[in-house]
């Protein structure tokens, strides 16, 4: 949030950044849904006159190399800027609740009213679909914005409180399209403490409560806060990604119960940015699809991966809103950089606006679910430690599915393996399936951090924009597919 306008632009729209969703919009007839928020919401304050934004950022350090501010002030024009998002875009915005400021938190929600009723943003399509009051508060104790003694109870008061006046000051009701996403927990105790579960026994859906219509919990896989990250081999391992997100099933039947959805409204690799060597690479690109597609089978509608200004997990290299496409919302460096994402050390030549491996994910998991956005998609069931796959039906018609093997396959290897894939189809409906069409991510190592193309084409264009020439193979169905390690293959069957 805190360099929002970094992302979209001030007086005109960043073009590299606007590239990089309506290629998303391309594919899929729908731009991605974009949550501007996060850390820096609960450090922000508005000001009218203040243009745009002023924004104090501690000084960058080796593990952190691009911080997020310390205090942000907006203004109107600040708001405004959400009529550079692509045509048709669902936002959701945050406002302040960790400074304990409720008339920081109105005005917040005015300006933003105040910018979604503008003709611009109005005659764009661009919709706001929810207002988040306050980010990870289960960490208010630790990080300083609550006393150390802070609880649940306490937490579901100070929202009601809030959530009253905001309701006001967003126009939100019964009717409204706007409506509250509720919780964004930075983890869940899945019973006493902080967890949807708790916090429904102590009244959070109830008063203005009631207009909350999604539960969103956050969730990284590891750590880099302090300096030290995992392996890229157990970022990617098929176990690994579902035991990460199978933990919250619990959390997942208690907000169903209560007639919510549940989201990951907030996501990524490695918490504190990612990790230098793991959340960058292509391997972390596997990870970012299968992590995305398995969260469908648990019911997790939406998930919102973090990204930020010079953040290792970033899709694109750019500031901190979360996009989650349809499934899956994406990495990308969007302005030009002048420190090491690495370890915050001067880069002898400034690195232009750029898609990490991570955004392949993004196109991949667009082009599987299609244009109808009616695609119902299902775990397909390979008997393989390291091989998954998902089918995508519409109309119960089996058209798409993708295979990903996560074996990492790294510089000091010599052999890269591959494992035969034969097609088997129960039921009715397959019978007809006799060819398909094969599109690969080609990767040279899990580590890489540039030079990846599907079908042949390239995202790491000066203007975000595919390059290069398409190529598919054609095959039969009956003779299966070879898919070797650390590689994603998206099949797309012919109907005879």
């Amino acid at each position: 949030m805190d360099r929002w306008t970094d992302w979209a632009g001030t007086t005109s729209r960043n073009e590299f950044f606007f590239n990089t969703l309506d290629n998303l919009k391309q594919i899929t007839g729908h731009p991605p849904n974009i949550r501007i928020g996060a850390n820096s919401e609960d450090h922000t304050n508005f000001r009218q006159d203040t243009e745009f934004a002023e924004a104090i950022f501690p000084p960058p350090t080796a593990t952190v190399p691009y911080p997020e501010a310390l205090n942000i002030t907006v203004g109107d024009s600040y708001y405004a800027t959400t009529r550079f998002l692509p045509q048709g875009t669902h936002v959701t915005w945050g406002v302040n609740l960790g400074q304990n400021n409720i008339t920081a938190a109105v005005l917040q929600t005015a300006s933003i009213i105040k910018g979604f009723s503008s003709h611009q943003i109005k005659d764009a399509g661009i919709v706001l679909d929810y207002l988040e009051i306050g980010n990870e508060p289960d960490l208010y104790k630790n990080n300083g914005l609550r006393a150390k003694t802070y609880n649940v109870s306490q937490w579901v008061d100070d929202w009601l409180l809030f959530a009253k006046d905001v309701a006001i000051a967003g126009h939100l009701s019964p009717t409204s399209h706007t409506k509250f996403l509720g919780a964004s927990f930075a983890g869940s105790s899945h019973g006493p403490g902080f967890s949807p579960q708790d916090a429904f026994q102590e009244g959070l859906l109830t008063g203005p409560g009631e207009l909350i219509s999604i539960i969103s919990q956050h969730r990284y896989s590891g750590s880099f806060c302090a300096g030290s990250g995992g392996l890229l081999s157990d970022l990617m391992t098929k176990s690994t990604i579902r035991g990460n997100l199978t933990v919250f099933v619990p959390d997942i039947e208690a907000t169903f119960a209560q007639g919510r959805k549940y989201i990951l409204g907030e996501t990524n690799s490695y918490a504190c940015h990612g990790a230098p060597g793991v959340s960058n690479t292509a391997g972390a690109a596997l990870w970012t699809l299968d992590y995305a597609l398995y969260a469908t089978q648990l019911g997790i509608s939406r998930v919102f991966f973090h990204v930020g200004i010079g953040f290792k997990y970033s899709l694109v290299s750019q500031s901190s809103p979360q996009f989650d496409h349809p499934l899956i919302r994406h990495q990308i460096q969007p302005i030009t950089l002048t420190r090491s994402t690495l370890d915050g050390s001067p880069l002898p030549e400034p690195v232009p606006a750029h898609v990490q491996p991570p955004y392949y994910a993004a196109i991949i998991a667009g082009e599987a679910l299609g244009k109808t956005g009616q695609a119902q998609v299902l775990e397909i069931n390979i008997g393989h430690a390291q091989i998954a796959g998902y089918g995508f039906y519409e109309n119960g018609v089996l058209e798409r599915a993708v295979f990903i093997n996560s074996k990492t396959y790294l510089p000091e290897n010599t052999n890269r393996t591959s494992v035969h894939l034969d097609l088997e189809f129960t039921g009715g409906g397959h019978k007809s399936l006799r060819s398909m069409t094969v599109k690969r991510l080609n990767i040279g190592r899990a580590t890489d951090v540039s030079g990846l193309t599907w079908g042949g084409q390239t995202y790491e264009t000066q203007d975000g924009r595919v390059a290069g020439h398409l190529h598919l193979e054609n095959r039969l169905v009956s003779d299966g597919l070879d898919i070797q390690e650390t590689e994603v293959i998206l099949v797309t069957f012919k109907q005879n």
